[in-house]
């Protein structure tokens, strides 16, 4: 089967596979099956303040930690801790901890809160720095995963990836829904609901909008939504198939993957729609464009070759040059957010399974022990690969750590979940 062939056998055959889900608002799960080698402990006390409020920041706090399979939870007990309270170093040390947080949850007369906190070394016996956000009830979930993402900086030296979004594509009694949720598969809200296919969606540099490909037209078209207003702009709607968006690193272009000439080729179209350029004129069939970080090239799959292979070309075109060479079939190119590495899906022995290659060294790493692995995305911070897969007879979505070590399974109790992307740090 061609790589164009594969591609709309999954567009229009693939999604049936999808089982409808038991709500609208449906909560990813996560399951951690596998963790680092090394993880640093660390003790979170409860924060001090309102017991229900203060219990709900600190349990975000901790399950963004721990899924990240870096750190392991230590017990802190069940007093809570300020951030202004003396720390007994020497107790958290026989707990067996090398970090310890402690904090508040302060209401003021507005119905607001502030979330206070402090991060201390425990071996060093000193502070490591604290922050203060504002916050509502509402938005607790949110300050929990900021409090996350400083602690994991800190502890890691690696901005942390909590704060961010997926979204993903489930398919509910007939009609499909673009999900938009937290990183840890919770807050899901649809974006946009439809009787029809909804496929690959990517988010824009911002994290304000996202591009997909939706069937509603009887006919795959290409919009850019806007999420916080729902405000679509229709980029591509040609003659033929329009398919594959992916968004420069500048916001202000798409390569788009259209049929409207003969063939499947890969054009730049700005955002809004206008000046439609093609990017390479050849017989071959080439599909799934991807930006380099940098803008100045784009990865894509092509058979142009024979059998479906990724390579790149110059973002003001020319000659392609080939980037995979293991095996017969390889697709669905994902630079990370530095470029050092590349994410894509490789068949090994009838399996489909995500792989990443070392740009500089060409060296190519299988992550997964999976069989129908597709869709990869990189989290910001490039330690995370999210994609979806299929087991016990149904789709979910997992994620592994670009060195393989960490995994975690995501999925929905009551039906299947596909097209994932994970979004950038909100700007």
């Amino acid at each position: 089967m061609t790589v164009i062939a594969r591609y709309f056998s999954r567009v229009l055959l693939g999604l049936s596979l999808l089982a409808a889900l038991g709500g609208a608002h449906a909560q990813l799960a996560i399951e951690i099956t596998g963790a680092g080698a090394h993880r640093l402990p660390i003790a979170i006390a409860d924060f001090a303040g309102e017991p229900g409020y203060s219990r709900a920041l600190t349990s975000v706090i901790r399950a963004d930690l721990e899924r990240s399979g870096l750190f392991r939870l230590v017990e802190p007990g069940p007093t809570p801790i300020s951030e202004n309270d003396n720390v007994d170093f020497g107790a958290w040390k026989n707990k067996g901890a090398d970090a310890f947080v402690g904090g508040s949850l302060v209401a003021d007369a507005g119905g607001k809160f502030e979330a206070r906190f402090r991060l201390y070394d425990v071996s060093k016996q000193a502070s490591l720095g604290g922050v203060a956000f504002v916050t509502t009830p509402n938005m607790l979930r949110a300050a929990g995963h900021r409090i996350a993402d400083y602690i994991y900086e800190k502890l890691i030296g690696e901005k942390g990836y909590f704060s961010t979004r997926i979204a993903y594509v489930v398919k509910q009694a007939g009609r499909y829904e673009l999900q938009i949720a937290d990183a840890d598969g919770q807050n899901a809200q649809p974006a946009l609901v439809s009787k029809e296919p909804i496929i690959s969606p990517a988010w824009s540099p911002d994290g304000g909008r996202l591009a997909y490909v939706s069937f509603e037209n009887k006919k795959p078209v290409v919009y850019v939504h806007t999420l916080a207003t729902g405000r679509r702009t229709v980029v591509a709607n040609f003659k033929g198939s329009n398919s594959a968006p992916a968004w420069a690193p500048d916001g202000r272009r798409l390569a788009v993957t259209l049929s409207k000439d003969g063939g499947s080729q890969i054009y730049l179209v700005n955002a809004d729609g206008s000046g439609a350029q093609r990017l390479m004129s050849s017989s071959s069939i080439d599909t799934e464009p991807q930006f380099s970080p940098d803008g100045e090239s784009i990865y894509f799959t092509s058979d142009r070759g024979g059998a479906p292979q990724i390579y790149r070309v110059s973002v003001g075109g020319g000659a392609a040059q080939r980037v995979t060479f293991d095996g017969s079939y390889n697709v669905s190119p994902r630079l990370s957010p530095d470029g050092r590495s590349m994410a894509f899906i490789s068949r090994n022995g009838g399996r489909f399974q995500l792989a990443i290659m070392d740009l500089a060294s060409k060296q190519v790493q299988i992550l997964t022990d999976s069989h129908k692995d597709e869709s990869p995305s990189f989290a910001s911070n490039g330690r995370m690969i999210l994609f979806a897969t299929e087991m016990g007879g149904r789709g979910v979505l997992s994620a592994v750590s670009s060195d393989g070590r960490v995994k975690q399974r995501l999925s929905v109790s009551a039906g299947d979940v596909r097209e994932p992307a994970w979004g950038p740090y909100l700007k």
